[in-house]
């Protein structure tokens, strides 16, 4: 096997895992890794083993590894054409296009090197490394955003993050495991939906407070336009504060007291044999390297998304919040989502439900509240409040993921009801226009609020 050769390894000699290392390693892999080594491919080092040069031998095996051992390798090449196009002055659709392909391998390669790290700093570390870096990708784009002054990039793209995961992802799922299985009923476990589902109404009880609070606050003849903000601010940040401490129960939860319930399905050969995947293909410092560059490029790219996102949208005639919330995590998640597709294909819904539900919850109670946190550390005023018809769409989405998901059993016509859920709500928002499109004071000018609250022409 590949994972056997000496060059493969930085001493220059293998290191062989214990039984115990083995099953602790086991335990510590998320659903999301077990979704993206999906998309991974052997590699032939047939060829890397003839270079006489160790030094090089190390680097051209690491290559293969990290940039040839996934599906995805060819879209790497987008990655050089978003730089060059930034650099020359092409038209800014094209770097954003660019810039959005280039994420998604990168995405997937992220997953990749926090398990390889994982084997030598155990299960505990190596799931706190997989929980941070699990939605990496989102929390650059939204810290790039919040340095523009782009809230709304931030509030839409993690929204639709969201929305992706739990209709789009999940309801793709178990549309083809339903088709693929008809003659077999699928069943997953109800507990580690459950406790998804529970975090994800929490969070939303955080959202639905500064709206509901500004909503009341309007409505009363006594309230200051000014001191409202300002409270609806604070409830926002007190709001962020308690979402990120449960978060951190989550993850003693997920990876401490009750790990067990978040190991998902083994394969069945793991009985009889270690699968390659359970041994590292390379060694920790080159796996660091690899993982502080892939995310020095995501955040380069990340950058270049979070300029050219307005000029995009003003190009393509398609409206800023459908941009975010649809396009930008359909393609910059879809390494994930194909993952978890496929094991829904194998009738292993466990896994499927850990990475879209574990996403969807681990954007909305760390990376969302990290966003106001960061915001308020840099001295931008971002809330929780997501608007009316935001809010809306994400507190039916919750409720019908969770109403999907209730008796632990599952076919294809819950993945037909999730897949309708979001194309109504991908055309709402594409026929909205956001405050800061162009025409939309020309409409604004033709309603006046009167005193009594009522709007007229």
């Amino acid at each position: 096997m590949a994972s056997n050769e000496p060059w493969l390894l930085e001493n220059g000699s293998v290191k062989r895992l214990t039984k115990e290392t083995r099953q602790g390693h086991g335990r510590s892999r998320t659903a999301h890794n077990k979704s993206s080594s999906s998309l991974r491919r052997k590699s032939d080092m047939s060829l890397v083993s003839k270079v006489p040069c160790s030094t090089l031998r190390n680097l051209l095996a690491n290559l293969q590894e990290v940039i040839l051992g996934t599906k995805l390798a060819i879209l790497f090449v987008a990655i050089p054409f978003a730089i060059a196009a930034q650099c020359f002055g092409y038209a800014r659709p094209w770097v954003f296009s660019l810039s959005l392909l280039g994420l998604i391998p990168l995405a997937e390669r992220v997953s990749f090197l926090t398990e390889q790290i994982a084997f030598y700093t155990g299960p505990t570390v190596g799931g706190l490394l997989n929980a941070t870096c699990g939605n990496a990708t989102e929390l650059i784009i939204a810290i790039f955003a919040l340095m523009e002054k782009k809230i709304d990039v931030v509030k839409y793209s993690l929204l639709g993050s969201i929305l992706s995961n739990l209709l789009l992802v999940l309801g793709t799922s178990l549309l083809c495991g339903g088709v693929a299985n008809l003659s077999t009923e699928q069943k997953f476990d109800r507990k580690q939906a459950d406790v998804n589902i529970a975090l994800l109404l929490l969070g939303l009880l955080c959202h639905l407070s500064p709206l509901m609070y500004r909503s009341a606050a309007v409505e009363s003849t006594t309230a200051d336009a000014l001191s409202t903000v300002k409270a609806t601010l604070n409830l926002s940040r007190a709001c962020s504060v308690v979402m990120l401490i449960a978060y951190f129960a989550y993850l003693i939860f997920q990876l401490w007291t009750h790990r067990h319930i978040f190991e998902g399905e083994e394969e069945d050969e793991d009985d009889m044999v270690v699968s390659e995947e359970e041994t590292p293909v390379i060694g920790f410092w080159s796996g660091l390297i690899w993982l502080i560059g892939m995310t020095a490029v995501i955040s380069l790219l990340s950058e270049y998304l979070v300029d050219t996102i307005e000029e995009a949208s003003t190009s393509w005639g398609i409206s800023m919040s459908f941009i975010t919330i649809i396009i930008l995590p359909i393609v910059g998640n879809a390494a994930e989502h194909a993952g978890a597709v496929i094991f829904a294909f194998k009738n292993k819904l466990d896994i499927t439900l850990g990475v879209a539900l574990g996403s969807a919850t681990q954007i909305s109670v760390f990376v969302v509240p990290m966003s106001v946190v960061v915001a308020w550390i840099i001295g931008i005023k971002m809330d929780l409040d997501f608007n009316l018809l935001e809010t809306g769409c994400l507190a039916l989405s919750i409720i019908a993921t969770a109403f999907t998901l209730q008796d632990g059993t599952s076919h294809y016509l819950k993945g037909v009801v999730l897949l309708l859920c979001y194309f109504i709500i991908g055309a709402g928002f594409f026929v909205q226009i956001s405050p800061t499109e162009p025409g939309i004071n020309a409409v604004n000018m033709r309603f006046k609020p009167s005193n009594q609250g009522i709007f007229r022409v």
